[in-house]
């Protein structure tokens, strides 16, 4: 399916630092400064569609840091206006872009891209996934949380599909901005779970060095 039919070429963008949207995942949102209720606002005007995108290191511009260059777009599908003029929203994602230019800023001040969707088009469809080993990502799960002294809900996991499962990880777990950057960029959910299991990992071992009374001068 081609995505330039169906999605626009230029597109408001949300830069929200650790904070990742992936296809069909639903990632709710609370909309309080001006500049991104305007935003809300045209979307809902418009065909509901936002970017999400990380800010990089701070730039010459605090309140307009450089972005990433790989976003995911959403289409609102809730929103509640509430009586100060936030918003509660929820979007839902919906394929990939490449950033191909900036725009100038809307006059509203929020930030618009010429989003470039080609290649992306498999995020149309969950079945074109490589495979999930579940077994071996929970497996690095319940090492994960062991090492932190932390749980889950067990429960919720086991009636999780495979994409739902993955997507929910990559979202919620507290990995660092370029780590979620990494996760976006995924060829696909499978290539998404294994590097799942490489962050677990990695952040289960140096929560047990940080545990470790010889490196605790």
């Amino acid at each position: 399916m081609s995505l330039r039919r169906s999605l626009p070429d230029v597109i408001p963008v949300f830069p929200l630092p650790g904070v990742l949207l992936l296809p069909r995942a639903m990632l709710p949102l609370h909309i309080f400064e001006p500049r991104y209720r305007a935003m809300v606002r045209d979307a809902l005007d418009d065909e509901g569609i936002v970017g999400m995108v990380q800010p990089r290191a701070e730039g010459a511009d605090p309140t307009n840091p450089p972005i990433y260059g790989i976003g995911c777009a959403g289409k609102i599908q809730n929103s509640e206006k509430l009586d100060d003029g936030r918003y509660m929203i929820a979007l839902q994602g919906i394929a990939r872009f490449r950033i191909d230019r900036e725009l100038a800023l809307h006059p509203e001040g929020y930030r618009t891209v010429h989003a470039d969707f080609e290649g992306f088009g498999d995020d149309l469809d969950a079945r074109r996934s490589s495979p999930v080993n579940r077994e071996s990502l929970l497996e690095a799960l319940r090492d994960f949380l062991t090492r932190r002294g932390l749980s889950a809900d067990w429960d919720a996991v086991a009636k999780a599909d495979d994409e739902m499962l993955v997507n929910a990880l990559s979202m919620g777990c507290p990995f660092a901005a370029n780590e979620k950057q990494g996760l976006l960029e995924c060829r696909d959910t499978g290539e998404r779970a294994r590097m799942l299991e490489a962050l677990f990992a990695m952040s289960g071992f140096e929560a047990a060095n940080d545990d470790d009374p010889a490196r605790m001068n």
